[in-house]
Parts: structure tokens; sequence; C-alpha cells
């Protein structure tokens, strides 16, 4: 029967040599039930002694990490627990019988020398307190095994450590190089070897119990690390009780190898979802009704205070000083949620470690708080509550920022309550310092930060509390992701413990009975899977945290003290006691999903959006759009979409201000879920405002350029957000080039709200492109509830046009301005063909379906148009249909501009006349009208060059013959509908065409068409004024027209009418031609006609003079001593 080998309580091989240079403690060594260097702190004193020793004597190059000792560690004892199985399972005498042999073959005398020189060098902990000699302890036992086969063990083990190239820089600790030059020390090595050869292995027909312990070096010569995964994976059968400490070796080294200054987050991909697994439930948050309408725009309060300062003039430092101008402007641009970055009352001592790093102006970070009230150099409460209240008035919310993973170094928690935090009793490094100055301005309590911080020579993870009441010490741990340097300037809260969860929750419900929106700050780091990986994570998980991994937890024991995740306790806290509240957390590493769909999150972060559009990287998130639409779509709805954020380059740094920038904010603002501005994306500035600023520091100024394109292209989207924020009606489509493949670089995509379609397309590349439009990417459709499959949609049916050739839609395109119809019928069949430039957008809404019913002819106007866009569907409509008139009308126009011979221009006149006619289906001859339009043409002229107008404005002639032709017009037709055919047959924009094309600038040529439909509307204004009607009266009755209303541009503001001066003025001119030639043409009219006109466009020039361009005091200075009064 095999017996059980006893427990042997070995030590780790240092030498006497090395114990006394290093200055190592004798405690530091003893192994197998009172390890000590398998714990990481012991091992951490091992290396700084070491390291001490090394730069004293300048071998600062051969420094050694506390890790790589530790692993030392664990090879000796995992080394020595194999080959205790070894006698337990093969030969219980392997040991004895080596001796036997060795000292036949050696002689007993070397061999005695050599263990003895052993002992001497390598002393057993009796030997070196002097308890014993070297021969009376090669005499003796321990644990009734001998001591010399104890030793004949360790100078196995002792030379596979030499032998090991991974363990050379820990050499100086067990270097074997003086019992090879006076002992027979190699002689005893080859004998052994030899000896185990000729032995069983510890398998059956498996390797030698040497080669059997040399394999991990062999595997892996030159790593530590990979020799304990090799042992891990091959010796773990027998060694399962040391896994969990093996894994916790292979956590510090994971660990301190990390850089020391982290490279940040790793690249963004496209999430790919795997089936939920029972912990990722479905418990989506339901939105209220206000929630799908939010937009966004972040400002850094104090920054935002100076700017408003310059642009207004005056002093602003308070928040209920932002002027309502500002507040408007919001308003008007689409914003509906206003995110105050730096409102709470910050850590003293955050502002004191930036100014004495250098940073003068710096005040403390938003995000190291020393309380969740509003700060009292903004105003506090009071000013808040001013300025919440105007921004309602507008039906802007304002939203704060929740920092849940920490508070501010100095905080008011680490004051009160430094249990909550993470820390030690301890410090975790030896090599920390805390020499410099208290940072804390509470008498209670004393905060300092480890002296690297102001060289810059190290990150250190923790900070020194001193409690000046009771003289305990902590040292507590700054915040941290574990992607960059700990945030100096914070203390990390620790939420296995329940009262910290329950103390944040009622902190979160304090900011939503304040904010309506709140943003979590780095809320993904609280998630339990990730709380644990960074603090307590899991043997075998660890080193995301320098001096965590030896603090590893099961998780079956973490769950047990943190047993639901935080987040869903807040959502259901929330969702009871602050229910009209819109959480939004900051959250990466791929849990957008989980944190809308199971933690029930309202919006969640999507950094995909910045970084893969940015880089167009179109494919990519094309694909995660379509594997979100695949797999459950809300999830796309709950996203926060930006260009930038504080932590980001600006906007403009990253997208630059040309096509390529409004393509992707039109995406922002089209696509499902939460647009989000940058401060100063919309003024263009560059400057990327730091958390710690009080001003900003370069001097910008708002370039307006950018912002009328935002104004005309983007806020029009934000205004009519609810069109484009959900996903039920979203569908992604695929653009097919000639080739027939997808072009990944196009965004095309279409939605759909209580009955308002749009489609929009981007091509986000440098480069041409051309293809249909026309299938969209499967689509997931939980929310009706039942079991599905992905539904496959085409672009006609989800732009819901009919499959009808009479049936043709009309659609707008918001980037250019224009118009475009194409058949119903064509686009589900075959798609949209669209070709796109660099850059170039589209933005389709306003769509309409059309019929040629009813003898609305669309067909002609679709295949003359062939596919090009114009500024009016209808107007193009109608200039087709009345193409046969507005020839000749141009015609017309021409020679009447160029001053054309009479008898070329009667010509002209008697083919329009004609085709009016045509056109209105009569017959019968024109000759009479041309005559009178000729003469009415030539009457008005000279009575204009009596006045002398005709020197002043030379596009006079224009107007009176357009006018005079038309009232010939109406007379041949009847004598009704002068305007009527004004202004359907479109006379007034052939007028405006041929204007500008014969000289007259834009806006010249639209007042005279404007001049024309005026006079039309009032060649008989004169009438009720000769009949008696009071001259307010008059007045009144034409200011109601339209076209006069128009044309003085009557406005309402303040609650009053308001009209232009100058438009005025021209106006009385106007009404002068109008009379004279009504006067003229009229019969009954005589000399006391002119009397009264003329006294009449006196009153009203008087009376405008005094009406400070009020409409109601220009109608009172016409009434009976009303100048006066006015």
């Amino acid at each position: 029967m095999k017996r059980k080998w006893p427990d042997v309580s070995f030590e780790m091989l240092v030498s006497r040599r090395a114990r006394m240079h290093f200055g190592l403690s004798d405690s530091l060594f003893a192994l197998d039930g009172n390890v000590i260097l398998a714990d990481p702190r012991a091992a951490r004193e091992a290396a700084s002694a070491i390291n001490a020793v090394r730069r004293v004597s300048g071998e600062v190059d051969r420094s050694v990490n506390a890790s790589d000792i530790n692993a030392a560690g664990l090879l000796h004892e995992m080394m020595h627990r194999l080959i205790g199985i070894y006698r337990e399972t093969v030969d219980p005498d392997v040991f004895a019988r080596a001796l036997k042999e060795l000292e036949i073959d050696l002689g007993v005398s070397a061999v005695e020398t050599t263990l003895e020189a052993f002992v001497e060098a390598f002393p057993p902990r009796i030997v070196r307190d002097d308890e014993i000699l070297p021969l009376d302890y090669l005499e003796g036992a321990t644990d009734g095994i001998a001591n010399r086969q104890v030793v004949i063990e360790e100078i196995v083990l002792l030379w596979l450590a030499n032998a090991n190239p991974a363990l050379a820089p820990l050499r100086d600790l067990f270097d074997d190089a003086e019992l090879v030059r006076t002992t027979a020390y190699s002689a005893v090595v080859n004998r052994l070897q030899a000896f185990f050869a000729g032995r069983p292995g510890l398998e059956r027909g498996g390797a030698t119990l040497v080669d059997l312990l040399r394999e991990p070096a062999s595997a892996s010569p030159h790593s530590l690390q990979k020799q304990l995964e090799f042992i891990r994976n091959r010796w773990g059968v027998w060694l399962e009780t040391m896994m969990i400490r093996l894994l916790g070796g292979l956590d510090l080294l994971a660990e301190e190898h990390r850089p020391v200054f982290p490279p940040g987050p790793g690249p963004i991909v496209a999430p790919t979802y795997e089936p939920w697994s029972e912990e990722e439930f479905e418990a989506f948050s339901a939105d209220l009704e206000w929630m799908p309408r939010v937009v966004l725009i972040a400002k850094n309060i104090y920054v935002w205070l100076t700017q408003l300062s310059r642009e207004f003039e005056r002093e602003i430092t308070r928040l209920d000083q932002i002027p309502d101008e500002a507040l408007d402007r919001l308003q008007s641009q689409g914003i509906t949620g206003l995110w105050l970055i730096g409102l709470w009352e910050r850590s003293r001592a955050s502002a004191t470690i930036k100014r004495w790093m250098g940073d003068e102006d710096a005040v403390a970070s938003a995000y190291s708080l020393h309380d969740y009230i509003v700060a009292s150099d903004l105003g506090g409460q009071q000013a808040f509550d001013d300025l919440k209240a105007r921004a309602w008035e507008r039906r802007i919310r304002m939203t704060t920022d929740m920092v849940p993973n920490h508070v501010g170094i100095d905080g008011r928690w680490v004051i009160e309550h430094p249990d909550w935090f993470i820390g030690l009793p301890d410090c975790p490094y030896p090599d920390y310092r805390f020499t410099g100055a208290d940072l804390c301005a509470d008498e209670r309590v004393g905060i300092y930060i480890e002296d690297g911080y102001w060289d810059k020579s190290d990150a250190a993870v923790v900070f020194k509390r001193v409690d000046h009441w009771t003289g305990e010490v902590r040292y507590i741990y700054h915040g941290n992701d574990g992607t960059s340097m700990p945030w100096n300037d914070t203390a990390q809260l620790d939420y296995r413990k329940p009262e910290v969860r329950e103390a944040v929750i009622r902190t979160i419900l304090h900011v939503a009975r304040l904010s309506p929106i709140i943003r979590f700050d780095a809320a993904m780091t609280l998630t339990r899977k990730n709380f644990q990986r960074l603090w307590f994570p899991e043997p075998g998980s660890g080193g995301d945290i320098p001096s965590r991994s030896g603090f590893g937890i099961s998780r079956i024991d973490f769950e047990r003290m943190m047993p639901e995740e935080f987040w869903r306790e807040v959502v259901d806290r929330v969702g009871v006691e602050a229910s009209d509240t819109l959480l939004l957390a900051e959250a990466f590493w791929m849990l957008e999903g989980y944190f809308v769909r199971t933690l029930g999150m309202h919006r969640v972060y999507n950094s995909a959006f910045m970084n893969m559009l940015r880089d167009e990287a179109n494919d990519e998130y094309r694909k995660l759009i379509r594997n979100t639409l695949e797999y459950d779509p809300r999830i796309l709805s709950r996203y926060v979409n930006f260009m930038s954020n504080p932590d980001e380059e600006t906007a403009e740094e990253q997208f630059g201000r040309g096509d390529k920038y409004f393509g992707i904010c039109t995406l922002m603002a089209t696509l499902p879920g939460l647009p989000m501005f940058g401060h100063g994306q919309i003024e263009g500035y560059r400057e990327k405002y730091g958390m710690e600023f009080r001003t900003p520091r370069w001097d910008e100024q708002p370039d307006e350029g950018l912002r009328q394109r935002h104004e005309s292209q983007i806020f029009p989207l934000l205004r009519r957000r609810r069109l484009f924020s959900g996903v039920e009606n979203f569908r992604l489509f695929d653009l097919i080039t000639g080739d027939g493949v997808v072009d990944e670089n196009v965004f095309a995509y279409s939605n759909e709200f209580e009955g308002e379609r749009s489609l929009v397309i981007f091509h986000n590349r440098f480069g041409d492109t051309a293809g249909f439009i026309n299938n969209a990417a499967p689509m997931l459709k939980p929310w009706r509830g039942e079991e599905q499959t992905p539904v496959h949609h085409r672009l006609g049916e989800s732009l819901g046009l009919a499959d009808s050739k009479d049936m043709f839609v009309v659609f707008r395109d918001l980037v250019s301005g224009l118009e475009y119809i194409r058949s119903s019928r064509e686009i589900r069949d075959r798609g949209l063909f669209v070709q796109l430039d660099a850059y170039q957008l589209h933005v389709f809404w306003q769509l309409r379906e059309v019929s040629d019913d009813e003898g609305v002819l669309w067909a002609p106007l679709v295949k003359t148009l062939q596919g090009h866009g114009v500024e009016d569907i209808d107007v193009a409509r109608r200039q087709l249909k009345f193409a046969p008139v507005l020839g000749p009308w141009r015609r017309v126009l021409e020679l009447m501009a160029a001053g054309g011979e009479s008898e070329t221009l009667e010509e002209a006149l008697l083919v329009w006349f004609v085709a009016c006619m045509k056109m209105e289906g009569l017959s019968g001859s024109a000759a009479g009208a041309v005559v009178e339009a000729v003469e009415a043409f030539e009457v008005a002229l000279g009575r204009e060059a009596a006045e002398g107008r005709l020197d002043e404005d030379q596009s006079c002639s224009l107007v009176l013959g357009a006018w005079t032709v038309v009232r010939a017009l109406g007379i041949l037709l009847g004598n009704e509908g002068t305007f009527d055919h004004w202004d359907r047959w479109l006379l007034g924009r052939e007028m405006l065409e041929v204007a500008i094309e014969t000289g007259t600038d834009e806006q010249a040529a639209e007042e005279d068409v404007a001049a024309v439909a005026l006079l039309l509307e009032i060649e008989d204004w004169p009438r009720d004024l000769v009949a008696g009607l009071a001259p307010d009266l008059v007045l009144e009755d034409l200011l109601v027209i339209p076209a006069v209303h128009d044309f003085l541009g009557i406005n309402l503001w303040d609650g009053h009418q308001w009209f232009r001066q100058e438009a005025l003025e021209t106006f009385l001119g106007w009404m002068d031609t109008a009379a004279r030639h009504w006067i003229g043409e009229e019969s009954t009219a005589g000399e006391q006609a002119v009397i009264e006109v003329d006294r009449f466009l006196g009153a009203v020039k008087t009376s405008a003079d005094a009406s400070g361009f009020r409409v109601d005091r220009l109608l009172e200075g016409l009434r009976p001593g009303g100048v006066d009064e006015a």
C-alpha cells in the first residue's frame, strides 16, 4: 500500500548572501501554510528592498517586479508539491534511494560536503538563527523526513531555478555559482538526473520526474507568465488545490506588466448579439411622451458664462443672469435638453492639485464633487431654479450629471464615511510616499496624494487619509476605470456595501427632483461584472487595476455581496419615486444593449457613431445598425448619438466644417435615438474645454457661415425630431451599384411618424457612386409580442406608395431645396436611382402622392424632368401646362424690356393674346386687345415720364408694360380674373426671369414683379375714396389685400403690426400711378378726384412719418386729429 508522504514546510530558496545584501526580512520566505511570497504585498516589499539596493549601486535597469518574485515562489512551491505527489503515488522512498546512490557513486564525503555547503548557503530558519549547526541539521529530520532527503530535493529545485532563463533577473537571490565552484554540486545534479532517468515517471509511460519539472521552462523559457499557464493547463490535475493561488500569480503578472499609463479603451467594433443569458432579460423602460423629442446640447457652465459675457457685453457669472436671448436661440435651434456640465459644488482639493501643478486658472474638475448642491458661485439653488423655470417656458429641460463611481478626494462622504470607499489599512506599495501638503480644508481629516503625482513620475492608485481625531490612517483608492491613469482627485466608492448603494440611490433621487434628465458618468464601471473585474477580480481574470489582483473574490461570493445589478435598483426606484425622469448612461465596453434592454436605462451612449463615421468605417457602422435591427431594433432608438463629447476632440477637429460634417450631423439629427451636440459645435469652435476650465483659453469667434448652414439644414430636422426618433418604422436600405454590389459607404434609411415619411441618403466617402436603393435590411419587430423572424421590406412599401401607374410621389430635398417627382410604381418595382458625389447628402421629406385623375396630368412632367429637381413641383407642372402661353409672354416681356419697335411688340402681343384665348377655349379676334394694350402702355409711359419716374427707375417701363398688357388681357377674356391669370399662369415668375436676364438684380426684379401684382390688385382703389369713404377705412381695406400686405412687409411683433417705411413710400408711388390711370379711364372722375387722391396720399405720408412704423398709428393718423394724437 502506498503511504501518504507528510506535508513538509519548504522555505523559499534565497541564499544567506542575498538576504544580507538586500536586507530581506526572514518573514517573507516561509511557505506552505504560512505562504508569504504568494501574498502580493509581501512580494512588493521584497521587490522594493531589492530595487532600493540596485538603485544605490547604479543598477536601475535591473529592477525587479513583485509579480516575478511571486511567480518564482509559486514555481518553487508547485514543484515541491508535484514531488510530494510523486512520493505519494509512485515511490515514497525515492530521495532515500537517490541519496544512497549518490554516496555510492560520488563517495560519502563528497556528498556530505555538498549537502553541508548547501545548508550553509541556503540555511533553513533554525540554522540561520543559530539554533543548530548545519551538520546537526543534516542529522535531524523534519516532520519525520530525514533532512538530508529534504536538502536533496532542494538541490534539484535550485538547479532548475538557475537553469530557468525566465528567472535570470532574480538569480542574485539563488545563484548556485559558489556551490558549483567549491563542491561536488554539479556532479550531484548530473547523477540525480541519471538516477531519475531510470525511475518511473509520474504517469505510466510519461516523462521522468526531472524532465516533468523542466517542462514549463522548456516550453516557454523567457516567460514566467507562460510557464504558470503551462502548469495550469498541464499540471492542473495534480495541483488542483493550488489553482486559485496560481491564478492569483497570473493576475499579478498581468497587472504589473500592463503599461504604467494604459493606452485607453480598445477599438470600437460593431456588436454581435448572442442569445441573451438568463441575466440579460428584457426590461426596457417605457418612454414618456416627451422623451423621443429630446435634443441635447452640452455646455461647460463656467466657459459658457464667460462666452455669454463677451457676447452680451456684460458680466454674466450666475445661472439666473443667463439672458433670455440665449435660451430663445436654443429653442429656435430645436434644442430641448440643456446639459450643464459642472453645476455641482466641486472638490476644493481638486482645484488645489491643478493649481499647484501649474494651472493657475483652473477650477476643480467637474467630476470631482464635494456634494450634490448647486455651486454657490453659480448662484446656488435659487439661481438654478430661475434658469430652470425660464428654460421650461421654452420647453427646454435641464440636464445634470450624476457621478456614481466616485466622489471628490475631499468630498463630504470621504470626511464622514471613510468606510464607504475601497481602501486598505496598509499601503499596497511600499515605495509610495505621501510627504506633500494636506489637501483637506476640513480640520477633522488630512488628505495626501502620493508624491509621484507632484513630479509626474508615477500614478499611484491610492491616496492617504488621516483621521486627526483618532489617528487612524487609511489608504483609499482613487476612482479608476482601468483604461487610463487613476483619477487622482477622486475616491472610489465600494458598491459591495448596501449602505453605499442606498446612499447613492438617495442622491440620484435628489438630483431627479432638480432636473428631469440625468446623465450618469462612467456608468459601465458599476455593472456587477465590471465592478468585480476592476476591484475584486475572479482569480485568473485580474490585472486591470494595480494591486487589486490580490483581493480576488469568486463570482459566487461577490454576487452574494452585491445580489442584484445596482443600475436595475436605480431604474426601479426612480420609476416609482421620480417617474418623469430620463436616465442617460455613459456606458461603453459593448454594454450599450445591456444597459437599455436589461438594466432599463432610457438612453445610452453610442460612441461607435462618432468613431466609425469619423474614420469612415462605414461597413462597420452599417453592420452595427443591421445587427441591432435583426436582434432588437428598440436598442437603436435608445442610443445617444454624438460627434463630440467632453472627453473627445471637438466636432470641428474630427469632422471639419464642410460637407462631411453636415452629412454626419444630419445622420445624428435623423437616426433613431437622441442627438447630442457638443459645446461650441454649432459655432465651429475648435478648443476642447477641459473639465477644469473656468474660461475658454482660445480667442474664437462663431463661424456665421457654419451657423447659417445649421439654420437651413440641421435645425429644421431637430424641430421635427419626432419624425426620426422612433424605430418601429425605420428601414435601412442597401445601395446596389451597376456592378450588382452593395456600396457600404452609402447610408440610406427611411422613417415614418403619424403618416409623415422621410428618406435620408448620405455618401460618407470621397468619391462618386450611383445605384438603386430598394431592399431594406431584415428587421425584427419584437414589440408585436409573438415569436418572430426578421421581416424584409422594400422602399416603395416603406414609403407607403401605391401600386398604380397613375400615381406619382412628390418629395422635397431639404439640402438643395428642390422638389422631385417619381412614378410610384417604378419605385415599388425598381427602387430609387441616385447618383452621389463625395459626401453628398439628400434629406427627402414632405412626401405626398398625386395622381393623373381629374384632368391633372403628372406623367408628362415626370418625362420632362427626367429625374431632375425643381424649386416647386406644382409650379413646374403649371409651367408645362401653360407653356403655350408662357413662351409668347416671355417674348412680349423681352421686347418691352429692350424698348423694341411698336410693330414688333404688336406682333408679339397678338401671338400671345391668341394663345391665351386658345388656352381658355375662346375664339375670335385679338386685334382690339393689342391696340388697347399698346395705347395703355404708351399713356402710362408718358405719364410716368412727365413725373420724372422713368429716369429714376429704369425698370419702371417693364412694370408698366406688364401691368397694362395683363389688364388688356382681362378685357379680352371678359374683364374678369386679371390677377387670377397673373398668378395661375405664373406670368410673374416669367417676368422675374426676364428682368434678371436683362440686367436687373434679383431683389429689384422681385420688387418689380410684386409691383405688377400690386397694381393689378389696387388699380381701382380711388373708387371708394371718391365715393366718400373715410381715408382710414380706405387704407384699412387696402392693407388686408394679400399683395399689399406682402408688399409692405407687414409683420406682427410684440403685439403690434409693423410696416417697412421704404416699402410704404414705394407703395404710395404705385398708388398714384394706379389712380392716374383709373381717373384717365373713368369718365365720371374729374379734377376733384385728382385733388382727393393727392390729399389722401399726402395724409398717408404724413401719418406714416409720425407712426413709428406701427400700422395702428398709421391708421389713427388718418382720422380727424389723429396725427397729433399719434
